[in-house]
């Protein structure tokens, strides 16, 4: 896949799944709006706010890596190589990862408990994609590599020091 097809791909890609993800859908649940906040929830909403930034960096992080990679984060587009580089060296799931990471953030930004509920739900669907489809598939097609990746890269709590493949 030429490199501006697997970028372009890629970017309609995180509009659409991500964008309705940590977009769509939160605005639908709290409408962005802001609660009246002091004391405690002021800091709540900045550990908030922390906790999106911190999830965002991953999962962009991520999709650049697919594009570099050639391909895109969509299954109907993958790369022709397993992508074990940036933040998956340290956890094989990081745009998962980075997604419940912003919802959380915004629950606590919003003082949602609908969000929170969102989260764990987006949680439990992608955890069940991840184990029905991602892992064999990427058995399938990948194999071994993929094998000693899935060994030693941890699907969800991320490795203290990122896993190095031997070439």
């Amino acid at each position: 896949m030429r490199a501006w097809v697997a970028g372009a791909g890629t970017a309609t890609f995180f509009v659409v799944a991500p964008g309705t993800v940590v977009g769509v859908i939160p605005w639908l649940i709290t409408g962005w709006t802001l609660p009246n906040s002091g004391g405690l929830w002021r800091v709540a909403q900045v550990v908030g706010g922390a906790l999106i930034a911190a999830g965002l960096v991953p999962l962009l992080h991520a999709f650049t890596e697919f594009a570099k990679a050639g391909g895109t984060p969509a299954p109907v587009a993958p790369t022709e190589h397993l992508v074990v580089t940036g933040f998956n060296r340290y956890v094989r799931n990081p745009m998962y990862v980075g997604l419940v990471l912003v919802i959380l953030g915004q629950a606590l930004v919003f003082r949602s408990l609908g969000l929170l509920g969102y989260a764990a739900a987006v949680w439990v669907i992608t955890a069940s994609f991840v184990r029905g489809y991602e892992q064999p598939t990427l058995a399938r097609q990948y194999g071994a590599e993929y094998e000693t990746y899935r060994r030693n890269v941890p699907a969800w709590l991320p490795r203290l020091h990122p896993w190095r493949p031997s070439s």
